[in-house]
């Protein structure tokens, strides 16, 4: 595994992300629509199974998405997306996804026991389900837990930084994932200004997306994946031994 240390980018970089995405999208736009119904589809039958059921979505979520990198790689390198890729995570760095997925479990149920402990019981319950989302009982616990909300605010949003590169550090970098964590956290500490810009001009287009009977989002959804794809590629740059072949496995 080589030395790496995440590139520092101009802000106007953050548009090139959705520029780039898009073209990865419409390369093959009906299977990318396609392979987010299936994504949703499992999730939610998964999510769905009682007790185990959104753990283990989690634990698996890495391992999906990894699914959907490895179909954007494809697509850059001239091959065809195919729903096969969303079993690419399966077939390598399965366990260290899986850690992945489990690290971020983990610490999800750490930040929320940290949020009780600052008088956000009623803010957890409504926020993993366990109580009734009366909009009464949203409104009260929301007023009476602010501290709570800072802090969950905050933690949350490290996590997500930290988790936002880190399967395909794994997946397509070999690397450990608490390493890959601490990569990708550096990496959103170093770009802020394009992430700022990326983010502003994402929201805008979710409003345009949401407009006419929310169909936009069978465009943006997959740009979600591809535009993070096209990002990791920038901050990441990708050396020769990384252009290995993703393109699924054909008998």
């Amino acid at each position: 595994m080589e030395n790496m240390e995440p590139e520092r980018l101009e802000a106007r970089t953050g548009l090139q992300w959705i520029k780039k995405g898009y073209a990865l999208f419409m390369k093959a736009p009906l299977l990318w629509i396609a392979l987010i119904i299936v994504c949703f589809i499992a999730a939610a039958a998964l999510s769905s199974i009682p007790v185990i059921g959104e753990p283990l979505t989690s634990l698996l979520m890495p391992v999906v998405v990894i699914g959907l990198m490895a179909g954007c790689r494809s697509l850059e390198n001239g091959e065809e997306l195919e729903i096969a890729h969303l079993l690419s995570g399966f077939h390598k760095q399965t366990s260290n996804l899986v850690t992945l997925g489990g690290i971020a479990l983990v610490s999800q149920y750490l930040i929320f026991g940290a949020m009780i402990l600052l008088g956000g019981t009623r803010l957890v319950g409504i926020l993993t389900g366990n109580q009734a989302t009366d909009p009464a009982v949203v409104e009260q616990a929301f007023a009476g837990s602010g501290a709570a909300i800072l802090l969950g605010s905050l933690l949350f949003t490290l996590l997500l930084m930290s988790m936002q590169f880190a399967p395909m550090l794994v997946y397509f970098r070999d690397v450990p994932p608490i390493k890959a964590m601490k990569l990708s956290l550096n990496a959103f500490i170093r770009n802020v200004a394009p992430m700022f810009v990326y983010g502003l001009a994402f929201m805008l287009l979710a409003l345009l997306a949401s407009m006419p009977m929310m169909l936009g989002w069978l465009v943006l959804m997959p740009m979600v994946f591809t535009t993070m794809y096209a990002s990791f590629c920038d901050i990441f740059p990708v050396s020769m031994q990384d252009s290995q072949d993703t393109a699924p496995d054909r008998q």
